[in-house]
């Protein structure tokens, strides 16, 4: 018994030992991968790597505030921009579980003021309302020494009478005007404020205690502890700057006071309390919760993606994935989680990185798969004949022209918008555009080309020459 006893105690011990001695592996090519991006690619933010809801990776990377070099911590606090989308999503789904609205209920129950009928809270909030873009027109037509808020939104709408953009129910278009005009529907219903309802019946419950809804520092004089101030980089200054003295960015001040789309305030620690209750469904009833994450409406055929309430959902290579980007002047945010297998990714820049991509790679790195590690690099010399073979068009999900021009190779988007391509070897092309991108070809015996990749902040994936 005794003999019995210590070989599976040995047994026990020696698997600890090589689980440890994986995850210390897992987490020094997270940081080698993280490093690298904030060396050569000016990735600046925080990250939170969970499996089994128990983090494996968590650490900061450059400044909270690039003007006084304040620097990044585990509790920063980060404007999620639309990340938020799914916490109005819940406020108004915690309002159906207590029999206080139905998701078929139409917006003009509530808002009668407003020119579109035939519009449900359903559609709202799986982006099928059809409702006009908010921030377009607001950016044309209001008083831009005003801050606007949910209620001057509101009001600008019943007033200029802008039509809808398609018949509602009819096919999917991302509305931040659905999910502003929620936060709102959810004051009006619950008779609080949106700050308060949700700070007493998710946030609070859930002890996230850095998180707040937050219109920043423009619109309401009030500051928080630990805030990680959203930078945006400027390429002839070669400095991070603050979207508040760029003319073509204006609009983070006149459109600051509106809620409901953005402005969820939160840490990478919140958020994983926050995924944790989703997966329980902590706060909404089991089949409600099961409604939010269910594919209500088809996003994108060609990539398999779908929308809840609040969330997108994609069958993946590396599992079943449900998720939400954000993205304002100076912050691009991501929260995502692995189905399958249970892994979380929280990405949050401040300085507009791009998360998602970033968050790939990291799924990646968790799952064992290769990944290219950044580096710098270096161009060299191809006359325009050894150029010529790399012209072309290219598909994988979506078609991409390389274009010569001279000895010069450009990528060229279907809107005439041109990066120009670099050779660092006969074989290898990087992006100048300041991303970590890279398009490889693979050379057979006739020196034509077999196989091409393109390499997206290092996960490779193959497309082929079609012309």
């Amino acid at each position: 018994m005794k003999k019995i006893t210590f070989l599976a105690f040995t047994t026990l011990l020696l698997f600890a030992c090589k689980s440890n001695k994986e995850n210390n592996k897992t987490a020094a090519a997270l940081d080698e991968y993280l490093t690298g991006q904030s060396t050569y690619y000016r990735f600046n933010g925080n990250i939170l790597v969970a499996e089994n809801g128990k983090i494996v990776f968590q650490k900061s990377y450059g400044y909270a505030d690039f003007d006084t070099r304040r620097a990044l911590n585990d509790s920063s606090v980060f404007e999620l921009a639309s990340v938020s989308k799914q916490f109005t999503a819940t406020a108004i789904l915690l309002l159906k579980d207590k029999g206080k609205l139905k998701l078929t209920d139409s917006l003009r129950q509530y808002f009668p003021e407003l020119p579109y009928p035939g519009i449900s809270i359903y559609q709202m909030l799986t982006h099928t309302s059809g409702l006009p873009d908010y921030e377009e027109a607001m950016n044309q037509k209001w008083d831009h020494s005003k801050i606007a808020f949910n209620n001057d939104m509101i009001a600008f709408l019943a007033k200029e009478k802008l039509p809808v953009l398609f018949a509602p129910g009819t096919k999917w278009m991302y509305s931040n005007t659905a999910y502003a005009i929620l936060a709102s529907l959810t004051e009006k219903v619950s008779g609080q404020s949106f700050p308060e309802f949700m700070a007493q019946n998710i946030f609070q419950p859930l002890q996230m205690n850095h998180t707040r809804i937050y219109n920043t520092r423009r619109s309401v004089k009030d500051t928080i502890a630990n805030y990680a101030y959203g930078f945006v980089y400027n390429d002839s200054l070669k400095k991070h700057l603050l979207p508040d003295s760029l003319a073509d960015l204006k609009f983070v001040i006149y459109l600051d006071g509106i809620q409901g789309d953005g402005v969820v305030n939160s840490t990478t620690a919140d958020l994983l309390k926050w995924d944790r209750a989703v997966k329980d469904h902590t706060l909404l009833s089991e089949a409600t919760q099961k409604e939010m994450l269910k594919e209500q409406a088809m996003v994108d055929t060609a990539k398999r993606s779908h929308y809840g309430f609040g969330v997108f959902m994609e069958k993946t290579d590396l599992g079943y994935v449900i998720s939400h980007s954000g993205g304002w002047p100076g912050y691009t945010t991501f929260l995502a989680r692995n189905v399958d297998k249970d892994q979380t990714y929280i990405v949050l820049s401040n300085n507009s990185s791009p998360s998602p991509a970033i968050s790939t790679a990291l799924q990646h790195i968790l799952n064992g798969r290769p990944v290219v590690m950044p580096y710098q690099h270096k161009e060299i010399t191809m006359d325009s004949a050894a150029l010529q073979q790399f012209a072309g068009k290219y598909k994988a999900t979506s078609e991409i022209s390389i274009e010569r021009s001279g000895n010069k190779l450009f990528r060229v988007s279907p809107n005439g918008y041109k990066i120009e391509l670099k050779p660092e070897s006969p074989t290898k092309l990087f992006y100048t555009d300041g991303s970590d991108r890279q398009i490889e070809f693979e050379i057979d015996a006739n020196k034509n080309i077999s196989k091409t990749w393109l390499i997206n902040y290092g996960v490779k994936t193959a497309f082929e020459k079609i012309k």
